[in-house]
């Protein structure tokens, strides 16, 4: 069990997280994980893959590797054939599907967690047994790819695909491509075709808004092009201002949607990930500092707050509930702005390989 002598500097971040918060927010993680390594949003809930990885990547943070190790193994045992995973598993176990959709940003997630358990261990051998499953994950992905460079949403559990796109789930597949690129570069085993399907998708989400559902509703939509590592430098700045005032509520955190009075969790701490990536660690802080009244006493923090609204003697805490991804974004954004070497690595982006951007601009 982690306890506060454990957890180390880069936890630790004035108004945010004491080592002793730290230790319990790690904690409450690790009780929510299952003996087999599957971390539902928590117990009695769903698991789904990319928000099992994030809490994974969050355990590696915290120095918790043995049990991020039985996360990544439980993806790995439980890989379908056709590389992919499905979307919801109850309580995730492996033999109760809710959902059988097979989402392609939830696929290829695995590819950032592997990188960053790889970076934070240095462990080959769990490299070796996992690049298997990531190479056969991308592969998943990349057959949902558009002549113009996005990823359709998903196949349908009859395996028909869904070619319309979301461009909060295209802007993590670049995230995770350039991951995945980044391991096979470590190997020596380069795909350029992995290259030029990153370059075509990071053409697409700049310059292409067109090719992806309108979702602009979504505060996701708005930073996650900037977080996904596609949008960068003069134009990321310029988009993160012009959504500033229409999603960030002054002294709560950010909203999920517009023009709902709700801001969560999980959306803040990544806006707090996509701020330090600009290099704006103070900005990044200040939403951090103003999502403590979503923590709870338990160290787990409530995945969102109505703040307008609600009649007298109604709980402005909304869903009833703490998710083990909603802490394991907090950790996340705090490790990464206290430098931890790996969180820094795949979430700064300087050090992934980018895609070969196309030829041509249509």
């Amino acid at each position: 069990m982690t306890s506060p002598e454990r957890i180390a500097e880069h936890l630790v971040l004035p108004g945010v997280l004491t080592a002793e918060q730290a230790a319990e927010t790690v904690a409450g993680i690790l009780a929510v994980q299952r003996e087999d390594g599957a971390i539902p949003w928590f117990r009695g809930h769903h698991l789904d893959p990319w928000d099992h990885t994030e809490a994974a990547m969050a355990l590696d943070a915290a120095g918790e590797h043995a049990a991020a190790t039985r996360a990544y193994e439980w993806l790995a045992r439980h890989q379908n054939a056709d590389g992919s995973w499905y979307a919801a598993y109850h309580d995730g176990d492996p033999d109760q599907v809710t959902d059988r959709s097979l989402e392609s940003n939830f696929v290829a997630y695995v590819a950032v967690g592997v990188w960053h358990h790889y970076l934070s261990t240095g462990d080959d051998a769990f490299l070796d047994r996992m690049w298997p499953v990531v190479y056969a994950a991308v592969e998943f992905v990349l057959g949902l790819q558009r002549p113009g460079g996005q990823i359709g949403w998903k196949r349908e559990p009859d395996g028909t695909p869904v070619h319309d796109a979301l461009l909060t789930g295209s802007s993590s597949i670049h995230q995770a491509l350039r991951c995945a690129l980044a391991i096979a570069e470590f190997r020596e085993e380069p795909q350029p075709d992995w290259e030029l399907a990153a370059g075509a998708l990071g053409h697409a989400i700049r310059r292409h808004p067109e090719r992806f559902l309108d979702k602009s509703r979504y505060s996701m939509d708005w930073y996650y092009p900037v977080l996904g590592g596609a949008v960068t430098g003069a134009d990321a700045q310029a988009r993160i201002e012009a959504g500033w005032d229409r999603f960030v509520v002054p002294g709560l955190g950010v909203r999920c949607v517009v023009p709902n009075p709700w801001v969560t969790g999980g959306e803040s701490c990544e806006l707090a990930l996509t701020l330090w990536a600009m290099g704006e660690s103070d900005r990044a802080l200040a939403i951090l500092q103003d999502i403590h009244h979503l923590r709870a006493g338990n160290g787990m923090y409530w995945t969102g707050y109505v703040f307008e609204g609600a009649t007298e003697g109604d709980k402005a805490v909304w869903p009833e509930e703490q998710t083990a991804w909603t802490a394991g974004s907090l950790l996340l954004a705090v490790a990464a702005l206290g430098g931890e070497e790996a969180t820094v690595a795949v979430f700064g982006g300087e050090r992934l390989p980018s895609g070969l951007e196309p030829d041509c601009c249509a």
